[in-house]
């Protein structure tokens, strides 16, 4: 409870950090079951962070990336849902649904409120006493840098994963001399579109370390400016951690998504045509300047010959550091909940089998926090917009006091169709995990010409 400026007590809000899909989506459960909730959202608008991936295409149609109870919501706004069997872009997304959506919670949503801090009030990490009678703390730094700290009785994180991409090195950590290279990388799948951003590709050499569907779209964007007028002599040298195998260009027509199956084929005519190389084996260690021009190095010492530009599409990575003084029961390896772990690793489930769970797999020896949507996944690729809204559906219907409806999960996911391949994740996808030593096939290095190799090797 909190006290207002006439002494009178008020229910505290439960806070969902994001205005994103599943955030969003949390809220409007939130509103139906009766509860208040407050999204805090960093960004300038909602849907910031699917914003910055407005050019790209979701896997799913419409019909599969819009929330049931968030359209009861916008319903009497005379919100019309859009046709169910086409698939928007990410700009489709935010303008058509989660900006609507926004405007229906009203107030309940802030925006340019970056959230900084969440502990127990009075209590850190450490202290035991009375800690799960205490409300939280949430920390929030406002656009203007004013400071405020915001109570509440749950704690909610669908912040997602988009703002912290994973680096061009094999292990981990930055490849040497990636961060002096800053100007010549992306991290992001580049909008040929945009004719500043086109004209840094055009006919130009540009390396690709990926080998989801991020890399998928990035390849087939730059094989198709190089048949353009203005792309003679765009090149492409795509990077693999693994090797060739049957699952590389994804799940084909076995795919359940077939947009996302699509993509892959897609990428292997444009590839197959001769304006991409592929090296497999290469684990980058290093990242050196060639004048103008960048140089990778392997950490078996191979070098490759230089490029003007350089796309890591190698994964996402959960932002964790304001979360600190909370007893998060998170798996050593993926950084998403212990229970949840299992039923996601790619270690393990490389045909794409995502079992159905909800709050059970989602709580933490923190009691009332849960991370959900695609920060829920930590490290792992295989997310769908439908998996975030069943866990917030399950996660709310707890909070409501509703056990039985809670454990009721009854989701049922497409399947990829893939051994080892990409994961089920509707925005846009780097490899992550499945990269990198988990794939049943060893890499054998080598340098190939797509559309001149034999048949690859298959997962056995």
């Amino acid at each position: 409870m909190t006290t207002t400026a006439a002494g009178a007590l008020e229910p505290l809000p439960v806070v969902v950090i994001g205005a994103g899909p599943t955030g969003l989506a949390a809220a409007a459960h939130l509103v139906d079951r009766g509860l208040e909730p407050l999204v805090l959202e960093a960004g300038a608008e909602a849907g910031a962070a699917v914003r910055e991936w407005a050019h790209v295409r979701l896997f799913s149609p419409w019909g599969e990336v819009t929330d049931a109870v968030a359209e009861k919501l916008l319903a009497p706004t005379g919100w019309v849902k859009p046709d169910p069997t086409t698939y928007p872009t990410g700009g489709d997304w935010v303008e058509r649904y989660l900006r609507p959506l926004a405007e229906v919670l009203g107030e309940r949503v802030r925006l340019g409120a970056r959230v900084t801090g969440v502990s127990r009030s009075g209590r850190d990490r450490i202290v035991d006493a009375d800690r799960e009678t205490r409300p939280f703390t949430v920390r929030v730094t406002h656009a203007d840098g004013r400071e405020e700290r915001v109570l509440a009785r749950t704690v909610i994180d669908a912040s997602g994963t988009w703002s912290l991409p994973s680096p061009a090195g094999g292990d981990g950590l930055p490849a040497l001399g990636e961060r002096a290279a800053a100007d010549r990388i992306s991290y992001r799948v580049p909008d040929l579109n945009d004719p500043a951003v086109r004209a840094r590709y055009a006919g130009r050499r540009t390396a690709v370390i990926g080998s989801g569907a991020s890399a998928f779209t990035a390849l087939a964007g730059l094989a198709e400016l190089a048949t353009s007028e203005d792309g003679a002599g765009t090149h492409a040298t795509w990077i693999l951690r693994r090797g060739i195998s049957g699952s590389t260009f994804g799940g084909g027509t076995a795919d359940q998504l077939p947009a996302r199956g699509a993509l892959g084929l897609a990428a292997k005519a444009a590839v197959d045509a001769g304006h991409a190389d592929a090296v497999t084996g290469f684990r980058t260690q290093a990242v050196e300047r060639d004048g103008d021009r960048l140089v990778l190095v392997a950490e078996d010492g191979r070098r490759l010959d230089p490029v003007d530009e350089l796309i890591v599409l190698t994964g996402l990575r959960p932002d964790l550091s304001f979360l600190g003084e909370l007893r998060l029961g998170l798996d050593e390896r993926l950084q998403a909940p212990v229970a949840l772990a299992p039923l996601i690793d790619p270690n393990q489930h490389s045909c794409g089998t995502v079992y159905p769970h909800g709050v059970g797999e989602l709580s933490h020896p923190e009691q009332d926090v849960y991370l959900v949507g695609m920060k829920s996944y930590g490290r792992a690729p295989t997310f769908l917009a439908l998996t975030g809204y069943e866990q917030v559906r399950s996660v709310v219907a707890a909070l409501a006091g509703d056990r039985e409806s809670a454990e009721r999960v009854e989701l049922v996911l497409p399947e990829t169709g893939v051994c080892g391949g990409a994961g089920l994740f509707d925005q846009p996808q780097a490899d992550g995990a499945t990269d990198g030593g988990g794939g049943c096939c060893a890499p054998a290095p080598a340098l190939i010409q797509l559309g001149t190799a034999g048949p690859a090797p298959s997962c056995g």
